[in-house]
């Protein structure tokens, strides 16, 4: 037995490797080399090594004839590769070795090898947790090229690890700005839930990395963009009973109105996203409230308190309420209610509500710098306030935390509907020139729990409907997604289903751990053993772009991000004196 041995192969299954080790004094000797986590080296009987992390350790006692103790240790082990010629290691090779082979400690030039960087593999992402001197190089082209999948409790150092690789992917280190001179077409719009980005992505005036934030005040969201069923989310009850009509009823006017506010477009459809009013919109809809049809012999069309008979409810409706003829059996004044009279009273409540809701005034009331309204052909500048790297930096940060519980998922659902209509024609428009998307974007979905849940939620139902569509078909047009979410067990399953790459930090929730478990891959999630014990900033890495699985320690991001409602002072103490009550009851109000 050679000096790096500790121990013999006792059998063997392509579900786990047990090596036993005999004696307490050897087992001490290697104790920090033994930890779940850690990785052996297994003779296959020739030149190759299989390569396998521990992920269990029994220890069995006996005693002697001359009653001293004696020790064995009992190793599972889980094989994930196969080092070849003690050289290469090969992640798709597995050849698992028999029973009586010997067993090794993965040393430092075995653990070199293993993540020695090449060609495809150049990205750093960290330092190995078990050997700080050696950094994990994945390839970056098949990380961000998928989806990414970061999860990790409270105070796991989640929101550190996501700011520092997407400061590495810009260029972004101690306060500089690597790509002053140049800059990429690679673009990264990051979905903010609590405002905290902001502070990674500011950098001094000199560094010219102009952040593209949108917030509550300068998001452009006109509601002309929505789709069929954003429109119907916001403004339609589906639990009312009438609810079809009120679909029906609304579909039309959208359709009709959208027709006459663009002549020059031909074949206007419920879902184009080109002007319309939603004021003639709402209009149209409490004339078809209040409707009466006159009755006398020749009219059989909707009467005006004038007498005047419409024949063409678009030339009439759209401009303003109208007052209609009294509903009467008399011989001389025959008229009945129209079809929908009285039925749309809440509908046009609601509509007449959200309307006047000035903290919807992103979405229902959005003006230009020069106070008036975005038309159809302002639709190019309302795209590029997120792809900022036309105009700005290759970051965007949309800031959710003043969005109204109420439209975040609508929000949500625009934006990134948006941006996936954007790559899909950008990049169909490359390919029939016969070359590749040359724009990858990445959208960063922070607590992606809060708007993208595992349950079918209808208040939820248009922002997991566009990210799973993203999550399903994204990556064929250059758009990938980073999800991030301390409730993992809370998100869509679709959408981690497509994840290619997994970071997970600490968890301590026994569903979130059983979650991830089941999300890793067959030979990596022992690893999982692991996850409640991490410290701050480590994390577990596997997926496509990885060679193997690894427990890994981050850098922390300079700047670092932390939340702009919340600063601590040293000071604390002190009375608050900067802003007064009263101040914060004003803005609430506005």
């Amino acid at each position: 037995m050679s000096l790096n041995s500790i121990g013999k192969v006792l059998s063997c299954a392509p579900e786990a490797i047990i090596v036993l080790i005999e004696g307490l004094e050897l087992f001490e000797n290697n104790k920090d080399s033994l930890q779940v986590g850690r990785f052996l080296k297994i003779a296959q009987g020739n030149h190759d090594f299989t390569i396998a992390t521990i992920r269990n350790i029994k220890g069995i006692s006996s005693f002697a004839t001359d009653g001293s103790p004696l020790w064995q240790f009992q190793l599972e082990c889980q094989a994930i590769g196969t080092l070849i010629d003690d050289n290469k290691f090969d992640r798709g090779s597995l050849l698992l070795p028999v029973p009586t082979e010997q067993a090794f400690i993965a040393d430092k030039d075995t653990l070199d090898k293993l993540f020695a960087s090449d060609a495809q593999h150049d990205f750093p992402l960290g330092q190995l947790s078990m050997n700080k001197a050696i950094s994990l190089k994945i390839d970056g082209n098949n990380f961000f090229s998928k989806h990414i999948a970061i999860v990790g409790s409270t105070g796991s150092g989640k929101s550190c690890t996501v700011a520092r690789v997407l400061h590495d992917v810009v260029g972004i280190g101690e306060k500089q700005n690597a790509n002053k001179d140049k800059q990429n077409n690679s673009h990264i719009v990051i979905f903010d839930i609590h405002d905290e980005y902001t502070a990674a992505f500011t950098l001094d005036a000199e560094q010219s990395f102009t952040l593209n934030r949108l917030d509550i005040d300068t998001l452009r969201l006109p509601y002309w963009l929505m789709n069929s069923e954003e429109l119907e989310s916001m403004f339609i009850e589906s639990n009312e009973a009438n609810s079809h009509n009120q679909v029906s009823q609304f579909k039309q006017a959208v359709v009709l109105n959208k027709e006459k506010h663009n002549s020059s477009i031909t074949e206007v459809t419920y879902d184009t996203p080109v002007y319309f009013s939603i004021k003639e919109v709402y209009n149209y809809i409490e004339n078809m409230n209040r409707e009466v049809i006159g009755r006398l012999e020749g009219e059989d069309k909707p009467k005006l308190a004038d007498g005047t008979l419409i024949t063409d409810r678009t030339a009439h409706y759209f401009d303003q309420v109208c007052a209609f003829v009294a509903s009467s059996t008399a011989a001389a004044t025959k008229a009945t209610n129209g079809p929908f009279n009285g039925e749309f009273n809440r509908f046009t409540s609601r509509l007449e509500a959200k309307l006047s809701d000035k903290r919807l005034r992103f979405l229902l009331n959005p003006t230009k710098e020069d106070g008036g309204i975005y038309k159809t052909e302002d639709f190019e500048s309302l795209m590029k306030q997120f792809l900022g790297y036309l105009q700005k930096s290759n970051v965007t940060i949309v800031d959710l935390s003043g969005i109204p519980f109420e439209v975040l998922s609508i929000t949500v659902s625009l934006v990134s509907r948006l941006i996936f209509d954007f790559c899909f024609h950008y990049s169909k428009l490359r390919h029939a020139n016969n070359v590749l998307n040359d724009v990858p974007v990445m959208l960063v979905c922070e607590e992606a729990h809060n708007y993208v849940p595992r349950n079918n939620d209808v208040a939820y139902r248009a922002s997991r409907k566009s990210l799973e569509r993203i999550a399903k078909e994204g990556r064929k047009y250059g758009l990938s997604l980073m999800v991030v979410s301390q409730r993992p067990s809370e998100v869509s399953e679709t959408i981690f289903a497509q994840c290619n790459n997994f970071m997970s930090l600490r968890l301590t929730n026994d569903a979130d751990q059983s979650y991830v478990r089941r999300l890793f891959p067959d030979n990596s999630n022992a690893i999982t053993a692991i996850l409640p014990n991490l410290a701050p900033g480590e994390c577990v890495v596997v997926g496509d772009a990885v060679l193997l699985p690894a427990v890994i320690k981050m850098d922390l991001p300079d700047p670092e991000p932390h939340s702009q409602s919340v600063k601590v002072h040293k000071e604390w103490r002190e009375p608050w004196r900067e802003i007064s009550f009263s101040d914060v009851i004003a803005r609430w109000r506005k």
